[in-house]
């Protein structure tokens, strides 16, 4: 059989990955960090996947195995025969994983007939492709950077699947047992392969792949950041309740078509099929069923505030398009006031907000200069936000969606 090396078993690796790779004829070998997850995948070669919409659906991924992270020379033998291999570990760790990922390519690369290999990166990453080649060619020999750039395809990927965390109930009825939504399409970077494209299920190879990399950044994750931030501060528990709110689903669909009027005029991508994909988009983020919470969602400030992530690289797209973020603005206004107990990410900003205010975290954290007209955007929601909330509300609705 064909053999797939997924790095990552966590959400996407076995909730979307594993799933398609299965459904295509592969073995799927998993390298992940945490030996429990190791051992059980190891023990029963397999794991259930709930597909949760109106009609609930359960489907078993076969042919599966895993191997630790740390074993790296079990984990350069499996790449040096895979067919193709991805990424699912989340942008910050990929530094973690360029090692082994150079060791197997050197392993691979000493047969000089050895086919090229490809790697699918799914990470919510801007240049994801680029910035993985980058890390990678730091372990290898210089000798075989030609061949990395020749042979080896860094394919970048669009995730759209959402999958929620497991909840304890969940955990206790079977700790494989993974959640998803229907929604199982998998665009990727068609000029990314070294060679033939592959057929894997549910794979869609895609040209002027930068735009489609930009719309599931600035229009699903804005969107749905959107929602859990302003969520949070309703105090609502899963993603669907924030939609319900009327002002937080006008809001969301504001900071949306924003993102897809931009978007629109950089990549002249017609505006109504943005706009359909984000509505389609506000649909799926009210799926009961699936049990999106608001603190999966909105978890990571630091990095979801960062300067080219989902919030903040959105609006200062729609500026640079000549499009006024203000309902992005009020997002990130509310994602400045995150302040989850649980999320050590949270407790960092709100440590910065607390030592030098909002302004501070404008320029620490999302990398605004002090004339950037963004910041004031954002400074005058934050004002809008102040003295607004009276315990279990947020009073905004004075804001209007533009």
């Amino acid at each position: 059989m064909k053999r797939a090396v997924v790095f990552g078993a966590g959400n996407i690796g076995r909730g979307f990955l594993g799933q398609l790779f299965h459904e295509s004829g592969y073995v799927t070998v998993f390298v992940d960090v945490l030996e429990p997850l190791v051992e059980a995948l190891n023990a029963r070669g397999e794991y259930p996947v709930r597909i949760v919409d109106r009609q609930t659906k359960t489907l078993t991924v076969r042919n599966v195995r895993a191997l630790h992270s740390n074993d790296l020379d079990a984990v350069a033998t499996e790449l040096a025969a895979a067919d193709i291999a991805a990424t699912a570990v989340g942008g910050p760790v990929l530094p973690h994983i360029a090692p082994a990922l150079a060791s197997g390519i050197a392993r691979r690369f000493v047969n000089p007939r050895a086919l090229p290999l490809n790697i699918i990166v799914c990470e919510n990453l801007i240049h994801a492709g680029p910035h993985l080649r980058a890390l990678v060619q730091r372990y290898l020999d210089p000798s075989l950077h030609g061949l990395l750039e020749e042979r080896v395809g860094f394919v970048e990927a669009s995730i759209g699947r959402m999958v929620p965390v497991m909840t304890p109930e969940v955990r206790a009825e079977d700790p494989l047992l993974i959640e998803v939504e229907a929604y199982c399409e998998l665009p990727v970077d068609a000029d990314g392969f070294r060679g033939p494209v592959p057929d894997i299920a549910h794979l869609l190879p895609l040209p002027n792949f930068g735009a489609i990399v930009e719309r599931k950044l600035y229009v699903h994750n804005a969107g749905h950041a959107s929602a859990a931030y302003l969520g949070y501060l309703r105090r609502c528990e899963f993603v669907w309740q924030a939609v319900e709110d009327p002002f937080i689903r006008r809001v969301t669909r504001g900071a949306m078509s924003e993102s897809c009027l931009g978007l629109s005029r950089k990549h002249g991508v017609p505006l109504a099929e943005l706009q359909a994909h984000a509505e389609d988009l506000l649909r799926r983020f009210h799926n009961k069923a699936l049990g999106d919470q608001v603190a999966r969602v909105a978890k990571d400030p630091m990095r979801k505030l960062g300067p080219e992530d989902r919030l903040i690289g959105a609006a200062r797209m729609c500026l640079e398009q000549g499009v006024e973020p203000s309902n992005l603005a009020l997002a990130c206004a509310a994602a400045l006031r995150f302040d989850d107990p649980n999320d050590p990410s949270a407790v960092r900003l709100q440590a910065v907000r607390a030592e030098s205010g909002d302004e501070g975290v404008l320029t620490e954290v999302c990398r605004l200069s002090p004339g950037h007209p963004l910041r004031s955007l954002i400074l005058s929601a934050a004002e809008r936000l102040s003295g607004r909330l009276d315990g279990d509300s947020l009073d905004l609705d004075q804001h209007v969606e533009r």
